[in-house]
């Protein structure tokens, strides 16, 4: 029985999803698939590559550098948040908080990450095989936020956040195989997304990236219609729901460290939930082999 984890990102608020991947280290939960959008695939490849709280200090420290995200980086480098600071200068080898790549790619868990192709609208699912050490362009590509951040290229392909295209890929886990699936959200349950504000940044993407600019009009609907179909799924027994009951005021560049450890510890703590749904999902499985 292959068992998957999705974490649909969220910016700042991903230390959340953090929090859950680190308890999983301390547990030594393992899983078959793992999907990563945006933020969220960050965190995956730190869970990959086995480097408990690493993203914590990525959230907690680094975010609070002007070179990781600044006014004067949007103003000077048309990036409000620095992806090749992020995902380069402090990940590279050599850098002050290197991925550790081998690790990583020895970890059976396959890795998909979510990137949304600026020219074609289109999700693109890009694997352990699209890494490189020292070349982390697919976690720049699906981070990049539009409007935010430019859209950063991957073989002379402009890609944009992965949220755009598929910001609840669930079906894409079970599609893979996976009968078990936990999924990360760092927005409570409840919440309903407005397409408001996403309308406001169509209008800035749409005179170049017209496709993208159309489905980010969609976001709102297709992040609502993906969470109630998790919603749906998790009252079968086959999806684990972990969400923040409150997000506390945090949203997606927040820098307070405080306010971002007291919601890394409720992500590690909600996390706790995965274990009996793993076990009812193993008893099961064992059951029906007789």
């Amino acid at each position: 029985m292959k068992t998957g984890i999705v974490d649909v990102g969220g910016g700042q608020r991903g230390i959340y999803a953090s929090g859950v991947f680190d308890f999983c280290l301390e547990q030594n939960i393992t899983f078959d698939l793992g999907i990563g959008v945006s933020a969220g695939s960050a965190n995956l490849s730190s869970f990959a590559a086995r480097q408990h709280g690493r993203n914590v200090r990525f959230y907690t420290q680094y975010a609070r550098r002007k070179q990781y995200m600044s006014l004067h980086n949007f103003l000077f480098h048309h990036s409000y948040i620095d992806l090749d600071y992020v995902y380069s200068v402090l990940s590279n080898e050599g850098g002050e908080d290197p991925l550790d790549f081998e690790t990583l790619q020895s970890n059976p868990m396959e890795m998909l990450v979510v990137a949304e192709n600026a020219l074609s609208g289109e999700p693109t699912y890009f694997s352990k095989k699209d890494m490189e050490k020292n070349h982390y362009d697919i976690m720049k590509a699906s981070c990049a936020i539009p409007y935010v951040c430019k859209p950063y290229e991957v073989h002379g392909i402009p890609y944009y956040d992965g949220a755009l295209a598929n910001p609840i890929p669930v079906d894409k886990a079970l599609e893979w195989g996976c009968a078990r699936v936990v999924l990360i959200l760092t927005r409570p349950l409840d919440y309903v997304r407005s397409p408001k504000r996403d309308e406001k940044i169509a209008r800035r993407i749409e005179k170049k990236y017209p496709a993208a600019a159309a489905q980010f009009r969609l976001r709102a609907e297709k992040y609502n219609r993906g969470v109630q179909h998790a919603k749906e799924l998790a009252a079968k027994g086959n999806v684990c729901i972990i969400a923040p009951k409150d997000t506390t005021g945090l949203d997606t560049l927040t820098r307070d460290p405080d306010a971002l450890l007291r919601f890394y510890e409720q992500g590690k703590n909600d996390a706790k939930a995965i274990i009996p749904f793993l076990k009812k999902a193993v008893s099961e499985h064992d059951s029906a082999r007789g």
